[in-house]
């Protein structure tokens, strides 16, 4: 018998043993995650994610919709506000009664007897002239606008992820010197010289590509870029403005709708808050926006030595209200064009990410 219960005591140890190093090695091991019933590959399960999140902000965006969503916003909002550049421009030119007269231009009361005095001598058409020039330059300084724009934000965010209100002004102030180096001086300067041109009793420009080859026939590739320092000035602290008092204002709104910061605002709330920020532009950079036409008029080359000269000369005889010549017709045309550029902006941001966001287990 004690052989048996021996052997019989030796396997129910080695069966103990067996189930102890089997539990020791189940404690041990990490417990596996249930298997997904429906498995999601990773690029979906990141856009979900985003999308739970309230808005675009966890992901940077497409430079392709940035440069698609401004062109758009652009050449819409030029064509639309034009005759308000028009008039603005004209009085800008002026520079009293008595030198117009000489040189055979007309003296203009104000914006709208600009276009009402435009209308009667030379026909609708007039007041759009130079405007193909400006639908270019529009669309393209737009898109470049607010691609640069949105690179600068993202070199620009703090450790949270976050553009704040300072960083957004310096953000929109690289984004507006951009545009002013690669589309806004030639196109402001060929629109200038065309509208200039057009107020005289013996116009030479026969339309936007005849003026161009003038133009630089006249006066080399750099008459197109003439004035390009207040042009970087003018559209470095327009951005800088204009950016900066949007992006706080809506922050300020989404924040009160609960919404994300980074998720588009409905067209009306962009509306208004560009609006706004258009007026704040106006009366903060006006200045630099007559001191900019004065030196891409078609006699800067001889009025003028530069751009402190041209400012200096401008209050010698025109007096300091002088730099607020036409500040009328761009206040209506920047806030029209400020609410116009953002709700479009903002309504083609959303209709690209809804088309850009479709895939194949999408419900």
């Amino acid at each position: 018998m004690a052989p048996v219960l021996e052997a019989r005591t030796s396997s129910q140890y080695q069966r103990h043993a067996r189930v102890s190093v089997l539990l020791v090695f189940l404690l041990s091991s990490p417990p596996k995650p249930p298997p997904a019933v429906f498995p999601i590959p990773e690029c979906h399960l990141k856009k979900y994610v985003h999308k739970l999140h309230g808005g675009h902000d966890l992901r940077k965006e497409p430079p392709l919709y940035t440069l698609t969503a401004g062109a758009v916003a652009g050449a819409v909002e030029s064509i639309i506000t034009y005759p308000t550049e028009f008039a603005k421009t004209q009085l800008q030119l002026q520079d009293g009664g008595a030198a117009s007269a000489r040189n055979g231009g007309v003296k203009f009361k104000g914006p709208i007897d600009v276009l009402a005095t435009t209308v009667r001598t030379q026909g609708i058409t007039a007041i759009y002239r130079g405007l193909s020039a400006l639908i270019i330059g529009t669309a393209a300084k737009a898109g470049v606008r607010f691609f640069a724009f949105d690179q600068f934000k993202e070199l620009l965010k703090d450790s949270n992820g976050k553009t704040t209100g300072a960083r957004s002004v310096l953000a929109g102030l690289g984004a507006g010197m951009t545009e002013a180096i690669l589309v806004v001086t030639p196109t402001e300067t060929i629109k200038t010289k065309l509208i200039h041109d057009s107020n005289l009793l013996n116009p030479k420009y026969r339309g936007l590509v005849h003026g161009v080859r003038s133009i630089v026939q006249a006066e080399g590739f750099g008459g197109i870029y003439r004035g390009v320092v207040p042009v970087m000035a003018r559209q470095g602290a327009n951005s800088a403005v204009r950016f900066g008092v949007y992006s706080t204002l809506s922050d300020f709104v989404k924040g009160r709708m609960g919404g994300s910061p980074g998720r588009q605002l409905p067209a009306i709330h962009a509306f208004g808050i560009g609006a706004v920020s258009g007026i704040v532009t106006v009366y903060t950079t006006m200045p630099l926006d007559v001191i900019k036409t004065k030196m891409q008029g078609l006699r800067a080359k001889e009025l003028y030595k530069g751009s402190p000269d041209c400012a200096w000369k401008i209050f010698k005889n025109e007096g300091v209200l002088a730099f607020w010549k036409g500040a009328t017709p761009r206040l209506a045309r920047l806030s029209m064009s400020g609410g116009i550029i953002f709700s479009l902006f903002e309504s083609t941001m959303s209709l690209l990410h809804r088309l850009g966001d479709r895939d194949p287990i999408s419900p």
